[in-house]
């Protein structure tokens, strides 16, 4: 008998006598390392579906919590030995007996964004839907915004009526003005959470293409959206804008070029509106998540520059959930946020402190 669900972590499936060789052996078979998997053992098992692009199907969870369950493994399923090096490592004495990491719970805090109306960009999926789920939960009006119509439908239908989707690209001129109608006579927060990746390259392996959605997608775009709403707020003395940055904005070794070069520009852009306006009611700030699982697309990696970055990131002491992200963002889009102008904030699980 066994109590592991698919909420269950990565970690504990594999700590599991039988589970454990179920899910070592579908990893090598897929081509990929327990030790690459390393930053991703405190996760939900089930959210390695989402963060895996498909690599990690859906049917593969229910098959572990039933061999968990059942003990038994199924003809023709992959094994590989149990507890190897990676997982059966003796933990570093510090002299104290250490317990199992405890998992996280979200906690909502009831009427914090009572009366107020957030816009967040990248609302159908990911971190962006997870900040307008919480707003939302918490009393707030929430205008999420996307690209994809499909999936704002969704999440318009999960969230309910504190929930006006806006499609649209925020590249786009006319996109700002669109979103600024749909919100109506006040925006109290925006969250510019919408973003897209590079494909690790080198400067010498940049593609244009890439390049300029980079910096159309993750400057232009929350760049545009600011200059929309700071009148709004100017006038009415108050607003908090919340700027999704990244590790790859605080490091070199994040990322691409591209993708490293439009977030350390987003951080530069939050840095210069927050001293402009500092003293108005008008706060900004900027949020550097490391590793998410959120699914995010990502291109075909760059030869060069990939095979340079792939080498740091074995240093990610671990992936967040997008629930877990938005509980950082949705406290600096909240008045509890009150003394906090200009900051660059790491959700990293402490990354960015090696």
């Amino acid at each position: 008998m066994s109590n592991l669900t698919a909420s269950s972590s990565v970690r504990s499936f594999l700590d599991h006598p039988v589970a454990g060789r179920v899910l070592r052996g579908i990893i090598e078979a897929g081509g990929g390392t327990e030790e690459a998997l390393a930053p991703a053992f405190g996760l939900p098992l089930d959210k390695l579906v989402e963060m895996s692009g498909g690599q990690f199907p859906a049917e593969v969870v229910g098959l572990l919590v039933e061999v968990a369950e059942t003990g038994v493994i199924p003809d023709g399923v992959p094994t590989a030995e149990a507890a190897p090096a990676a997982s059966s490592a003796e933990p570093v004495d510090l002299g104290v007996e250490l317990g199992a990491p405890q998992p996280w719970t979200e906690v909502l805090t009831g009427g914090r964004f009572d009366a107020q109306t957030v816009v967040v960009t990248g609302a159908a999926s990911g971190i962006g839907r997870a900040v307008a789920a919480r707003i939302v939960g918490e009393g707030g009006r929430v205008v999420g915004v996307d690209v994809s119509a499909e999936r704002l439908v969704e999440t318009a239908t999960a969230l309910g009526e504190r929930f006006t989707a806006v499609t649209a690209d925020i590249t786009a001129p006319e996109a700002a003005a669109e979103i600024v109608s749909a919100s109506g006579e006040r925006i109290d927060a925006v969250a510019n959470v919408a973003g897209v990746m590079d494909d690790d390259a080198a400067p010498h392996e940049i593609d244009d293409a890439i390049w300029a959605r980079c910096m159309s997608v993750n400057v232009d775009g929350p760049m545009r959206l600011m200059r929309a709403v700071l009148p709004m707020m100017l006038a009415a003395g108050e607003g908090r804008i919340v700027n999704i940055a990244s590790e790859a904005g605080l490091r070199g070794s994040a990322a691409g070029a591209a993708y490293t070069t439009s977030k350390h520009a987003l951080i530069g852009l939050t840095r210069s509106a927050a001293f402009q306006y500092a003293g108005t009611g008008v706060r900004i700030n900027a949020l550097a998540p490391g590793a998410v699982a959120t699914g995010i697309q990502v291109p075909e990696s760059a030869p060069y520059g990939s095979s340079r970055t792939a080498g740091m990131r074995v240093a990610i002491p671990g992936i967040a959930t997008a629930e877990e992200l938005a509980a950082s963002i949705t406290f600096l889009l909240s008045r509890d946020s009150v003394n906090i102008n200009g900051a660059v904030i790491a959700s990293d699980g402490g990354w960015s402190a090696a």
